[in-house]
């Protein structure tokens, strides 16, 4: 990985950090796209305190919004023009209610989902510059929660609750992931999701209050930010797997998604349907 361009998103804390800290340890170049610019700076001086590896860099966008990520991605690729990883691991899930984004979409859709989607469409050119690209998609087991779902509600302007919402935006990613791969084939590209294991950390602690107490409850036997982390790093650098694409990973290994997930029709139209809501068509 020495000298590779790394581009992690929610690089900051979390999962994210324990990527962007043990790439850093390998080499690589690690570009940290956060939201916030103090947590930022100070994960970035942990990074190179850790690691001696000071080649880090940071660039700042909400991903709830469209016009923002957009932005950034262009700023990392006039920089980057080639990208050797790039890890999509930014997330979020809403509080009990239903938030809205300046671009009026529901908030868990647009950060989890569309983020991802217009950060990439990006960033696309520069990871196909490298000599084997990867692209990885943090998803989750969440993505089981929710069935049969309905394309003309994926922002539950119907029924909605805010694991339900993070939910439909985790099996988004496997479709997402799926579609991209699919689009990409033959290029030299590989596009994997990632369901990181049930981790502790401090993602979720102000959503919905039973989401807060079963956390709270089942810290002991969860796994630490860093094991989590574990899937997302082998996926970007062990050479086994760089011709496997489309796939979903757990534990480093590959696992079956639901039913839903396995709809390449779904895939498809939400493909389209993301092309319309971001104006990338």
């Amino acid at each position: 990985m020495q000298n590779k361009i790394c581009v992690i998103t929610g690089a900051n804390s979390g999962i994210g950090f324990y990527t962007a800290l043990a790439l850093a340890k390998k080499g690589a170049k690690i570009v940290m796209v956060c939201r916030n610019d103090q947590k930022a700076e100070a994960a970035k001086k942990d990074i190179i305190d850790q690691t001696q590896n000071d080649k880090i860099e940071i660039f700042l966008a909400d991903f709830a919004s469209i016009a923002e990520t957009k932005s950034v991605a262009k700023e990392v690729a006039a920089k980057y023009p080639v990208i050797d990883v790039l890890i999509n691991n930014a997330g979020f899930i809403a509080k009990k209610y239903r938030e809205i984004t300046i671009d009026g979409l529901e908030k868990t859709f647009a950060v989890n989902h569309m983020g991802y989607f217009v950060f990439t469409h990006g960033l696309l050119d520069a990871v196909k510059a490298a000599p084997q690209g990867r692209i990885i998609n943090v998803s989750s087991e969440a993505h089981k929660f929710v069935r049969k779902v309905d394309l003309t509600n994926l922002q539950l302007t119907r029924g909605y609750s805010s694991l339900k919402a993070y939910g439909i935006s985790k099996l988004c990613n496997i479709w997402f992931t799926q579609e991209l791969a699919r689009r990409l084939e033959g290029s030299g590209i590989t596009v994997n999701a990632v369901h990181p294991g049930a981790v502790s950390t401090n993602f979720g602690l102000d959503s919905v209050p039973i989401f807060e107490t079963l956390l709270k409850l089942g810290r002991r036997f969860l796994l630490t930010a860093e094991q989590g982390a574990q899937t997302s790093i082998f996926l970007a650098t062990n050479p086994e797997v760089r011709h496997i694409t489309g796939e979903y990973f757990s534990k480093s290994q590959i696992k079956a998604v639901s039913r839903d997930a396995r709809d390449d029709a779904k895939a498809k139209k939400l493909w389209q349907l993301s092309l319309d809501i971001a104006g990338l068509i």
